[in-house]
C-alpha cells in the first residue's frame, strides 16, 4: 500500500502501472490499515453529519444531482467506470461518502479505503463541482436507494 501512496503522491499514476500494482495484491489479504478504517469519516470538510428520517424533497434533489454529475460513472447494481453504489450507505459513514464526493483527489491520496477503490477500479474519481449542500442531497438519495 505504501507503493500506491507514493505513486499517487508524485502524480505518476497510469492505468498500466495501477493494473500491475493491483495485480500484485491479488490473492493477498486486505491490509489491516484499511480494515480499521471501516468507520472512517474520510478526509475533507465534512466532520459530522446528523441523519434523521429520510427527507424525500432532499432525496429528489439528490437524484437530479446524481443523474447530472454522477451517473456517467456510477450505477447502483453494476460497475461502470466507478464501483456499483448499491449498499454504499451501509458500508461507509455519511461523512466518508460526502468527503469522497467533495474531495476525491485528497481522499485517494490519504484515505486507505479510497486508495483500495482506486487500485481496484483503476480510475481516479474527479471532482464534479459539487457544493456541500448538493453532496448532502446526493447522500439522501443514496440512503433512499439503499432502503428499497
Amino acid at each position: 500500500m505504501k507503493i500506491i501512496k507514493n505513486i499517487i503522491k508524485f502524480g505518476k499514476i497510469t492505468p498500466v502501472l495501477l493494473g500491475l500494482i493491483a495485480f500484485s495484491f491479488c490473492g493477498k489479504e486486505k491490509p489491516a490499515e484499511a480494515e480499521s478504517s471501516v468507520g472512517s469519516k474520510g478526509i475533507g470538510p465534512i466532520t459530522s453529519v446528523t441523519l434523521g428520517a429520510l427527507d424525500e424533497g432532499m432525496a429528489q434533489k439528490g437524484k437530479q444531482n446524481f443523474e447530472t454529475k454522477c451517473s456517467a460513472c456510477h450505477k447502483f447494481e453494476e460497475k461502470v467506470v466507478g464501483p456499483a453504489l448499491k449498499g454504499v450507505t451501509e458500508r461507509r459513514t455519511p461523512e466518508w461518502i460526502m468527503n469522497m464526493i467533495l474531495n476525491p483527489m485528497e481522499m485517494t491520496q490519504k484515505d486507505p479505503i479510497a486508495q483500495e477503490l482506486l487500485a481496484e477500479h483503476l480510475t481516479q474519481m474527479t471532482f464534479q463541482n459539487v457544493q456541500e449542500s448538493e453532496a448532502r442531497e446526493i447522500l439522501e438519495y443514496l440512503r433512499k436507494i439503499d432502503k428499497k
